[in-house]
């Protein structure tokens, strides 16, 4: 049976009127207890109104085996996760919701209440459209606004792992994040901008995040561009 199915298939469709929930993942490959959550990152993936994101970290690199998808940006950004939330420890694995809720390693049904919990919360603030000039992104006003951030993820990738806690074993990563780029800060008001055609094989996805004190706050918006 697949890792928390019953929690996870018990979310319901998100309406049309509102974006998508944004679970990230913060794992290594030379994390021994981070398998079971890859797995359940991919079974969000699968689920209507949920973007799933896979952010691999490097400070487990020194274990034995450099993670293939690894990046010090993404160390920094669950740090300042930690830090936003008043502490300076980091672990893998972490799911972080919407980005404000922390749930430590795959505990099914605690992620599925709290994705259950963040959805509706953000009201159509990003709209995706394409035509002669390419791929565009709206972004609706928002009172405070923050940042506009251009992410681009490999939706599925295999990795035969040969060394540290994994050895031995061919993982299957999901949503894997292989580009972070913020694009530019965000008054809050009505706005739009064209979006880069990925790299074959990619897809992309825009955040609208809040910064509080220049640490992530809440996602106040996503949408997905296939």
């Amino acid at each position: 049976m697949r890792l928390a199915t019953a929690a996870l298939a018990a979310l319901l469709p998100l309406s049309a009127a509102a974006d998508p929930v944004v679970v990230e993942l913060f794992t290594s490959q030379g994390c021994s207890s981070c398998p079971p959550a890859d797995e359940m990152l991919g079974e969000l993936a699968e689920q209507e109104g949920v973007i799933a994101l896979s952010l691999h970290v490097d400070y487990w690199d020194w274990i034995g085996w450099e993670d293939t998808f690894g990046h010090a940006l993404f160390s920094a950004r669950q740090r300042a996760y930690a830090s936003a939330a008043g502490s300076s420890v980091v672990y893998t694995p972490q799911f972080v919701v919407g980005g404000i809720d922390q749930v430590a390693g795959p505990s099914g049904m605690e992620l599925a209440q709290l994705v259950e919990a963040h959805r509706g919360v953000t009201d159509d603030v990003l709209r995706a459209a394409s035509g002669a000039e390419g791929r565009k992104v709206m972004a609706m006003e928002v009172e405070g606004g923050g940042q506009l951030v251009l992410v681009t993820v490999l939706p599925e990738a295999q990795v035969k792992i040969m060394r540290g806690e994994n050895a031995g074993r061919t993982m299957t990563y999901h949503n894997v994040v292989v580009g972070w780029e913020v694009m530019s800060d965000w008054s809050g008001e009505t706005t739009s901008f064209a979006v880069p055609e990925p790299e074959p094989g990619h897809s992309s996805v825009v955040l609208a995040q809040k910064l509080v004190d220049g640490k992530p706050g809440p996602v106040l918006g996503a949408v997905r561009l296939d």
